[in-house]
């Protein structure tokens, strides 16, 4: 099958006309042959030119094939591509493309035709000013160029854009707008683009204007505009043209920066080394200069091992160490400033500097940066030297490396400031409660974050002072010991008194319960309170220890924690909130009857120790307050009866809990929680076991077991549970009882919840039927001993008859008559 391009070429006259042809599915090894034909109305074709036969095209194009004008040019074997170059208007028409055929029958199409429209050219494209300008600027500065292009084109025609910078022989991409009306920055210019740096936008209705906001040293060179005419047909975007000129040349100017430093400085040990950095420059925009000292034992500033002693960035912000100082006395001039110099501060200096331009959208942009050169710094040795150790403040102190009282080692701090700690202080150094620091290279911290009665004594630290030799080795030269410092202080307890009141009595169930906490601390350092209320209610008969239950706290951190109160339908009953400091406040909301008993706060003072750490400094306990109810209400009582109290394996059991009422109460105004405990023991020696349980609502809960009974537990009356026990097994024996929780509705609506109240235990004896329990495994047995007894007399049979069964020869004997004695 020959196939041409589908569709209509379209191409302006002067422009190159290139139409492929190819032959599908061949897989011949020589080379196809190919034939071009044209017609200008689509009928009648003529010879154009041919891969094959020299004499194919006609006199016409003779001419202009040996003029290089039509040239055939063989891309495959299978494939050829048609060029027709500087198109004219007489080309317009129809090309057919054929391949002679030499198969006995035809199969498939040996030709394919191909339209070609040729259009006036009607695009025009110039530089905004002739002859193009040349423009001279600084890093920084902005620019623009401009290109005019227009078509007056009868079709409907799109055209494309592209800005090209040329430096020399290469070439790149600024910015492209296709024609589809969408932007795309070159390589390297997607940050500039997305920033704004570098934008493509018109200007009128035929020119296009790049602009760049701040200029780069990569922004010099010959700028050119690249128009493409685009036109769609049926579908496909066909380019029909392109033009290039050359709109400006851009050049930037270099910026000037020279750096001037002092060459060779001798200073003393123990004083202060002050340089100067002095910056020259052309550049009086606004430019912001970054400033760097560094420092070298070697005179080369390009090795790696310089070290940065301080650093003023283009926001002017110092970055240095204590000990170190960076000023500009001017905009152009700036000193660095060594405090205390030692030794180990001679070598060699640099002042490196770089000048930033502010860009667009707050950006910047280097646009020079040089390094002075170096200067040499000796430092010269005073002689006699002292170390003074003195108490800052009563627990707070300054030493070098030093030693504890009575020759124990705390801490020794290497000539490279390593660290070193001794027995006794490396975990208190390790939790930060010992801090060991040098301040300046003369001067040695130490610090006691908290202390304790054991770091009362004498202190007292050891210098040792090293010089460097010839060979950069280090001996020591000096050890000189401090005089010692006692740090003593008279001990203090602390104290915490918790005084808890309550502004308005409760009298009766229902009503808010108040209670305050004021506390009062002494030789405590910036304390915060942890507050715990507890409350203390009886239990069982007057002869029993009452109950501590926690309710709710608050820690030092002021986060509120719910601890054991275990009431779901009041979970925002509960409040406890930090009214000062040092006052506290506990509400609780529709107090219940259960609610009754003794309240406290429990109050613990904490002390910072560092960071975010506390050490707990007391714990005190405040006065009780009582909640006590002044109502006589009804008095309940529970009891369980049973008419089965003994049954056989499998049979019902039933149990009924009474409950008796004293006083007058509607029964619309009371409702019970009643629960089913069992404990499995003759006695009551083991823990009782939650069997099932009925709240007021009517909701039955049973618990799993590990047997085949079931449980069921139902209301029979407004004052009657019954629990049964359905296929009871031995397991159910044991002592029952039942646990009721009254309700009782006050006045005021509001359901309140009585002290629980325990019924005496039943016990429940659980028999086994021996007939039923023997009677099947009688059966099983003699019905087995059959079968085993019948089947032994078979198998002995069958083994004598046909296994055991001989045959034995008797030897025959003659029959003779016998003869007659008395013949013998």
């Amino acid at each position: 099958v020959v196939r041409v391009p589908a569709g209509t070429l379209v191409r302006v006259v002067g422009t190159e006309l290139v139409i492929p042809c190819n032959v599908s599915d061949y897989d011949g090894p020589s080379e196809q042959n190919f034939d071009w034909s044209f017609s200008s109305s689509g009928s009648s074709f003529v010879e154009l030119a041919s891969t094959w036969e020299a004499s194919f095209p006609t006199q016409l194009y003779q001419e202009r094939l040996q003029r290089g004008e039509i040239l055939l040019r063989r891309t495959a074997n299978d494939a050829v591509e048609l060029h027709i170059k500087n198109v004219q208007p007489s080309d317009q028409g129809h090309y057919k493309c054929s391949t002679p055929s030499t198969d006995a029958t035809v199969q498939g199409n040996y030709e394919d035709t191909v339209q070609v429209k040729v259009l006036a050219d009607a695009l025009h494209v110039g530089p905004s000013a002739r002859p193009p300008p040349s423009l001279t600027l600084r890093e920084g500065e902005p620019f623009e160029v401009r290109c005019a292009a227009s078509s007056n084109s009868p079709l409907h025609t799109h055209l494309a854009l592209l800005w090209e910078l040329h430096r020399g022989p290469s070439r790149r991409a600024v910015i492209t707008l296709n024609h589809e009306g969408r932007f795309r920055p070159g390589p390297g210019y997607e940050q500039r683009y997305h920033s704004g740096d570098v934008r493509l936008d018109t200007a009128g209705s035929d020119a296009y204007r790049l602009s760049v906001a701040h200029a780069l040293s990569a922004d010099q060179g010959s700028y050119r505009c690249v128009v493409s005419e685009w036109i769609a047909e049926q579908g496909y975007w066909q380019e029909i043209q392109e033009k290039a000129v050359e709109v400006a040349t851009v050049v930037i100017q270099p910026t000037v920066l020279r750096i001037a430093v002092t060459t060779n400085v001798s200073v003393a040990e123990g004083k202060e080394l002050d340089l100067s950095c002095n910056i020259t420059t052309d550049r009086v925009d606004d430019i912001r200069p970054e400033l760097t000292w560094y420092f070298s034992r070697m005179p080369d500033s390009t090795l790696p091992a310089r070290h940065v002693l301080a650093r003023l960035d283009r926001d002017s912000l110092v970055h240095s160490s204590p000990h170190i100082a960076l000023s500009h006395v001017d905009a152009r001039s700036y000193h660095l400033l060594v405090r205390d110099v030692s030794k180990e501060n001679a070598g060699y200096y640099f002042c490196h500097v770089a000048l930033w331009t502010p860009g667009y959208n707050r950006s910047w942009h280097k646009v020079a940066e040089a390094m002075s050169s170096p200067a040499s710094v000796g430092v010269t040795w005073l002689g006699e030297w002292f170390v003074y150790l003195n108490a800052l403040r009563p627990l707070g102190f300054r030493r070098p490396p030093l030693n504890w009282n009575a020759g124990e080692l705390l801490a020794v701090m290497d000539g490279d400031w390593t660290l070193r700690y001794g027995e006794r202080s490396k975990q208190r150094a390790q939790d930060g409660e010992f801090i060991f620091s040098k301040e300046r290279t003369d001067t040695f911290n130490f610090r006691i974050q908290r202390t304790t009665e054991e770091d009362r004594g004498n202190y007292y630290c050891v210098v040792s002072a090293w010089t460097k030799q010839r060979n950069n080795s280090w001996v020591k030269s000096k050890d000189v010991v401090s005089k010692p410092v006692s740090i003593f202080w008279a001990s203090e307890d602390s104290m915490l008194v918790v005084k808890a009141r309550q502004p308005k009595p409760v009298f009766a169930a229902g009503n808010t319960f108040e209670m305050t906490c004021k506390i009062s601390s002494k030789n405590i350092k910036s304390p915060r309170y942890s507050v715990l209320i507890m409350a203390e209610k009886p239990v069982g008969d007057f002869s029993s220890p009452n109950e501590t239950k926690s309710i709710i706290s608050l820690d030092q951190d002021a986060i509120v924690k719910l601890e054991n109160w275990t009431d779901a339908s009041r979970v925002d009953g509960v409040v406890l909130e930090k009214v000062q400091e040092d006052e506290f406040r506990y509400r609780m909301y529709q107090t219940q009857v259960s609610d009754a008993g003794l309240y406290r706060c429990m109050v613990t003072a904490w002390s910072p120790v560092r960071g975010n750490l506390w050490r707990e400094a007391a714990t005190s306990l405040s006065n009780p307050i009582e909640i006590d109810f002044q109502t006589s209400g009804p008095i309940f009582n529970a009891s369980v009866h049973s008419d089965t109290p003994s049954v056989t394996r499998g049979d019902l059991i039933k149990l009924v809990c009474n409950i008796t009422v004293e006083g007058a109460l509607d029964p619309d105004n009371m409702a019970f929680d009643v629960s089913w405990f069992a404990v499995h023991s003759f006695g009551l020696d083991k823990d009782p076991v939650l069997l099932s349980s009925l709240d007021r609502k009517g909701i039955v809960t049973t618990s799993r077991r590990d047997w085949k009974s079931d449980l069921s537990l139902e209301r029979v009356s407004g004052l009657e549970f019954l629990l049964q026990v359905h296929g009871s097994e031995e397991q159910d024996f044991g002592n029952y009882y039942c646990a009721v929780t009254p309700w009782v509705k006050s006045p005021t609506g509001s359901w309140q919840k009585e002290t629980e109240i325990l019924s005496k235990p039943i016990f429940i004896t659980v028999k086994m039927d021996v007939l039923n329990a023997f009677k099947y495994p009688l059966l099983i047995g003699v019905g087995l001993s059959t079968v085993i007894g019948l089947l032994s007399c078979l198998i002995g049979y069958c083994s004598s008859h046909w296994c055991c069964k001989k045959e034995v020869q008797e030897t025959r004997r003659e029959r003779r008559r016998l003869m007659s004695m008395e013949m013998d």
